[in-house]
């Protein structure tokens, strides 16, 4: 499970956190993810290890959304992206 700066881990924690601060937190944490590390295994576990006891938190909703998005459309952008384009 990949969060080393513990963002993932914190959000879980705030009190009153919602829906749009997830989001932010997890774009942190997103754009933190090394690019060879797969996207959607790393939200999989984060979810298997958060979702049991916080089923309800905007978190959860964040990476379910996360993992539903990157599963159908993969990653793109980055240097990769534009040589492709060229």
């Amino acid at each position: 499970m990949y969060d080393p700066k513990g963002l993932i881990r914190e959000s879980y924690r705030i009190d009153g956190i919602d829906l749009q601060q997830c989001r932010s937190i997890f774009m942190d944490w997103a754009i933190g993810l090394p690019q060879d590390m797969d996207g959607p295994t790393q939200i999989k576990q984060l979810l298997d290890h958060y979702r049991p006891e916080n089923p309800d938190h905007p978190m959860t909703e964040v990476l379910t959304e996360g993992q539903n998005r990157i599963t159908v459309s993969g990653r793109r952008g980055g240097r990769q992206a534009r040589k492709n384009q060229q």
